[in-house]
């Protein structure tokens, strides 16, 4: 039953996500306003001004491209880019060969490789970020063809492949004198979202507005206007022009007003579909958290049998540092992260010495690491263990043996799928170990999983519920039914969480040794503030600081060491006490820690393909043409 609500709830929010589709856009650019002012002359050319307010991020060069068509004008000429600061206007400076990168203050207005007009301008703002506001000018000669009764305008000011969103869009366009009155200018505005408006606002002017623009859209303008008004122009037929195009528009308006209505149809079907699944998901996840309350209550999270506040011995003499990191932490598995696999390397290479398995020798500042002894039965029971000696072996082979400290470190750096390896045994090994110590338990461990893995499902899912309720309309009555389901969803998740924290994944004997390492930890970072204490041998904090280092805090206790043993530093450089010298006056730990860090994000980073600069825009390079954005 349970898999099944799982599914159906990735099933709902897959619905949402199809129905709902997000438009690419060019994410380092967002036009807070693009302005058009069109002047129509009376040679059918016509003069048009952008006005671009628009925020910039990572970008080098914007650009905006024409198809080249002579069914719609024949050239594109006197092109002039500016930047509006302060109320001042920079000009930019005109190249003559085009360029993919445009040098910043600079522009060009001509053919690019690919056949289209394009006008590109440097902003230079590659690894930067800014509000600016450009104004590009253009002249378009013969945009205007003229017929018997009328002269046509018929522009598209935005293309399908312009890559930018916008908050608002606004147009003028000016006529090249007045008509008599204004019932003899004809407008028609044609957007894929139906969401603008186009008026004749006086006898010699047009004015359009689109709010909410989205990338891959177009902005259409068309106009018919008394056919005087042009002197002469190379474009249009000597018929009369107004009854074809007003039947024309008049098809494509029903046509659109159709549209407009199966879509509210279909967008209303969908959210009484969405309503009635969010109903019945909200029906079985009060359900299933009512039943996992239930069972939280009856659930009995295991105490340690003895509150310990300070503990002065080492819990288990055989601990390897991986098992005294799993039972501290309470969690088995999961360290891979690189922190907690340095700690554990550079532990596990202190255990080794103490073991007398590996040699740790000083000479001239160098640290020199010497396998010893090849009889590994005494690592049977540290597996774990037993697989960084091999790691150390495989390092070592080219010198018989013997490896330096720096040359394990850059062996380390460039065997990243090594180290990952390394961490995933560990982590296997050690969690085998405690299982069989009888110290974890792994039911407890998989229905800890089950449910975390549960948890991370719920709350991916609550920003697409938000967003689909959202786009619904969200307060209407169809689609009201989502609100509920995000709530359920959410105190589904927090039973959860809570039922996770009381999960067992350890047993008495581990709960108990746990407090045991905690108890440990805190006895070795407060020792030297201790009013009453006895002194351990100094073999005695060799072992303490193999855990101190897998703890990380190996750097505050070997502090307190210095305070604690003023006058043993030159017994600490005898060949007994090698590598308690080493870490006090090294960076045994830490080095091993970096090393490891670095080989491991650079194998994830190059696994995931994810390129490291911005890929720009490129939108006017297809050959629909009437694009723009920015690269």
């Amino acid at each position: 039953m349970k898999k099944r609500i799982r599914y159906g709830m990735l099933f709902f929010v897959l619905i949402l996500w199809m129905t709902f589709p997000v438009h690419a856009s060019s994410s380092d650019l967002f036009l807070n306003h693009l302005d058009f002012e069109a002047k129509i002359n009376q040679d059918g050319s016509m003069n048009v001004t952008e006005k671009w307010n628009i925020k910039i991020e990572d970008t080098n060069t914007l650009y905006k491209t024409f198809k080249i068509d002579p069914t719609k004008y024949t050239n594109i000429e006197n092109v002039k880019v500016l930047e509006r600061t302060n109320g001042q206007n920079k000009a930019f400076q005109k190249m003559n060969q085009w360029n993919y990168h445009m040098t910043k203050g600079c522009y060009y207005g001509g053919r690019n490789p690919d056949n289209l007009f394009e006008i590109a301008w440097g902003v230079g703002l590659e690894n930067k970020r800014a509000t600016k506001t450009y104004e590009i000018s253009y002249q378009v000669k013969d945009a205007i063809a003229k017929y018997n009764d009328k002269a046509e305008l018929y522009w598209q000011f935005v293309g399908k492949d312009f890559e930018v969103d916008a908050k608002n869009i606004t147009g003028t366009i000016f006529l090249p004198s007045h008509a008599k009155e204004k019932e003899e200018i004809k407008v028609w505005g044609h957007i894929e979202d139906l969401n603008g408006e186009i008026y004749v606002t006086d006898t010699n002017k047009i004015e359009f507005h689109v709010n909410s623009f989205h990338a891959g859209r177009y902005v259409e303008i068309r106009t018919l206007f008394p056919s005087q008004m042009i002197t002469h122009t190379s474009r249009g037929e000597n018929v009369p022009r107004l009854e074809q195009v007003i039947e024309e528009e008049t098809s494509w308006a029903e046509e659109a007003n159709n549209r407009r209505k199966r879509k509210e149809i279909t967008k209303m079907i969908i959210a009484m579909g969405v309503n009635i699944g969010a109903i019945i998901l909200t029906i079985f996840s009060i359900r299933s958290t009512l039943k996992m309350g239930k069972k939280m209550k009856s659930y009995k999270k295991l105490q340690p049998t003895q509150e310990i506040e300070y503990f002065r011995e080492i819990p288990r003499e055989d601990a390897t540092p991986a098992e005294a990191l799993a039972l501290f932490k309470k969690q088995i598995g999961g360290f891979q992260n690189s922190i907690y696999l340095g700690r554990i390397f550079s532990a596990t290479l202190l255990d080794l010495s103490l073991k007398k398995k590996i040699e740790l020798e000083e000479k001239d500042k160098i640290i020199t690491i010497k396998i010893l002894d090849q009889d590994l039965q005494e690592l049977e029971n540290a597996k774990e263990e037993k697989a960084i000696f091999d790691f150390l072996k495989v390092a070592s082979q080219k010198n018989d043996g013997k490896i330096t400290t720096k040359e394990l470190e850059k062996y380390i750096k460039k065997s990243s799928s090594k180290v990952i390896k390394l961490g995933n045994e560990i982590d296997q090994k050690t969690e085998k170990s405690l299982y069989e110590k009888q110290l974890a338990d792994a039911k407890g461990k998989e229905e800890k999983t089950k449910v975390i893995s549960y948890l991370i499902m719920l709350f991916i899912m609550i920003p697409f519920l938000i967003f689909g309720f959202a786009m619904l309309n969200a307060f209407s009555i169809i689609a009201i039914g989502i609100l509920p389901l995000i709530l359920a969803i959410f105190a589904q998740g927090i039973i959860y969480f809570i039922f996770s924290c009381k999960i067992n994944v350890l047993t008495q004997k581990g709960v108990d040794e746990n407090r045991q390492w905690e108890g440990l930890k805190k006895y070795m970072q407060d020792f030297s503030m201790l009013n009453e204490r006895e002194i351990p041998e100094i073999a005695i904090w060799e072992k303490f600081l193999v855990y101190a280092t897998v703890f990380g805090i190996a750097d505050k206790v070997l502090k307190q060491l210095k305070v604690v043993y003023p006058n043993l530093n030159e017994e600490w450089n005898t060949n007994h006490y090698v590598y308690l010298s080493l870490m006090m006056n090294g960076n045994f730990s830490n080095s091993f820690t970096n090393a490891i860090t670095n080989s491991m994000s650079t194998a994830y980073s190059s696994g995931t393909g994810a390129g490291g600069g911005f890929s720009g825009g490129g939108g006017g390079r297809t050959e629909d043409g009437g694009g723009g954005g920015g690269r």
